[in-house]
């Protein structure tokens, strides 16, 4: 195992406030801005564990179009495989029936090969931000054409650029049962058979993944494989399992994780943990009582760091983000990619869900890609000088 030295030299570059595709602030929470100045890293994580699996992270339009000098620099030397948090979603990529707005998107896949990244394409089948137009069909045979423009228009035209694709995402309910949804009540089961089969024509060289979340819970995790081996008895291909890693520090649950990366590797497929992040904050469904209609927003409750994480909270997130690479490190062998959910804290999507305008820490580098005490833990479990 090598030595992790820390910091060897930084980057000292102003940063300044950006926009998301919907105007909000990407740097957020009132812990932002101690400094002026942002510090990062040499040390890299894909270099770090370039013989174990990828290390990835999801990108917002503004990193993709490298506005900001720090974030640009920072990007390509941590990370190696990028996904894109919205832009390749249906109600961004396809906002009518024939309309469709690839701008982004193209910009996603040029900023990929520009690195020579591993480059996801996330997601071509989801119940969620669909665009108003798939809401309001009413045939079957007009959601099937639906899909079949979709995958054969969206993931055609990036075959050969994209690596792999999140094909259905988040097709099951907790006790593996499959999700109601649009597509469940105008098809029926086998339009996850169909979304399979259709993005294998589409991009027959790209990887094709489930992706979901508590898959590695032991129900949700039965009603996978169940599909997985449905899928497999119709003759249709798919490639891998993208576990999507939400977890809290409260609690990771590395018996159910690792039960998983066995249970799926052994079916052939490969392992990837999708949208790492480890919330530091409690949400409501950690609470008891029955009032379903309190208002958790500037709950200082619900927002208990405001102003920084206090260290003991830092600790247990080290903690949990060691034992959970060092699991990592012992199924190498099985693990395509970890791919984080953002670059860095003010990026994450958990400052604002499941309650708004929080101040969260899920990540391994703070609001100004300075790495925290947690990146070099992990670090440390790399035998990779």
């Amino acid at each position: 195992m090598k030595e992790y030295l820390g910091p060897v030299s930084v980057v000292l570059i102003s940063l300044l406030g950006h926009t998301d595709k919907n105007g909000a602030a990407l740097i957020r929470g009132s812990a932002n801005f101690r400094s002026s100045t942002a510090v990062v890293a040499d040390s890299s994580l894909k270099d770090a564990f370039r013989n174990d699996f990828l290390i990835g992270t999801a990108l917002n339009l503004t990193q993709i179009d490298e506005k900001d000098p720090l974030v640009t620099q920072f990007i390509p030397l941590q990370f190696n495989a990028i996904t894109p948090e919205n832009i390749m979603k249906c109600e961004v990529i396809q906002p009518g029936w024939d309309d469709y707005n690839f701008g982004p998107a193209d910009r996603f896949v040029a900023y990929g090969r520009k690195h020579n990244m591993f480059i996801v394409g996330h997601t071509l089948i989801w119940h969620s931000q669909l665009s108003a137009f798939v809401k309001n069909i009413r045939s079957s045979d007009s959601l099937r054409l639906f899909m079949k423009n979709h995958i054969e228009k969206v993931a055609g035209r990036y075959a050969g650029q994209i690596n792999s694709w999140d094909v259905v995402n988040e097709a099951l309910n907790e006790d593996g049962s499959l999700r109601k949804s649009l597509f469940l009540e105008k098809l029926g089961p086998d339009y996850i058979r169909l979304a399979f089969e259709l993005a294998a024509r589409a991009a027959p060289n790209t990887e094709l993944y489930y992706n979901d979340y508590n898959i590695e819970q032991p129900q949700k995790r039965a009603g996978v494989i169940a599909m997985v081996k449905k899928l497999r008895e119709s003759g249709t291909r798919i490639d891998g399992i993208g576990i999507q890693a939400h977890w809290s520090i409260k609690n990771i649950p590395l018996q159910d994780i690792e039960a998983s990366i066995i249970a799926y590797s052994a079916l052939g497929l490969k392992v990837s943990f999708t949208e790492l992040d480890l919330t530091c904050l409690p949400n409501p469904w950690d609470l008891t009582g029955s009032d379903v209609n309190q208002n958790y927003e500037n709950s200082p409750f619900m927002n208990p760091y405001p102003s920084g994480l206090p260290d003991s909270m830092q600790a247990k997130l080290t903690k949990s983000y060691e034992d959970l690479f060092r699991l990592f490190v012992r199924y190498k062998d099985r693990i395509e990619r970890v791919t984080f959910w953002g670059v860095c804290d003010g990026q994450s999507w958990l400052n604002n869900w499941p309650v708004r305008g929080r101040t969260n820490y899920p990540l391994l580098f703070d609001r100004n890609c300075k790495p925290k005490p947690a990146y070099e833990k992990v670090m440390a479990l790399s035998d990779n000088p």
